[in-house]
């Protein structure tokens, strides 16, 4: 007979997919990510354009929201949109596929933001 270790976590079942490692909870389901708070910032959002680890294509990340996560995604929409280009949104921070740091930081005072070109 077979013992697991006590170690180990279960993080995919057959019937529920994956599963959160904290709560033991279908991802769909996870109750730990939902009551994760927003990051504290200075107040700043920050525009920075990356290239790195992206085969050399430009991504403009934008970072610093002080938004609850279902505004954070409806933001992130509209930027895209306005953009005229794919991206996401990851734990925060959005990436805009392709460098349009200008276009959203007039976007983004334009309501009412403080915003800061970061990096090089």
């Amino acid at each position: 007979m077979s013992r697991q270790p006590t170690n180990s976590t279960l993080v995919y079942s057959t019937l529920l997919g994956r599963i959160c490692p904290a709560c033991g909870r279908a991802v769909k389901g996870c109750v730990c990510r939902k009551q994760a708070a927003a990051p504290a910032g200075d107040g700043i959002v920050r525009i920075r354009r990356e290239s790195k680890g992206r085969g050399g294509k430009n991504v403009t990340v934008i970072t610093g929201f002080a938004l609850d996560e279902e505004k954070l995604k409806a933001l992130a929409g509209e930027l895209k949109r306005r953009c005229g280009s794919g991206g996401t949104l990851k734990e925060g921070i959005i990436e805009i596929q392709g460098d349009h740091r200008e276009l959203l930081v007039a976007e983004l005072k334009g309501r009412g933001y403080t915003v800061k070109l970061a990096g090089g």
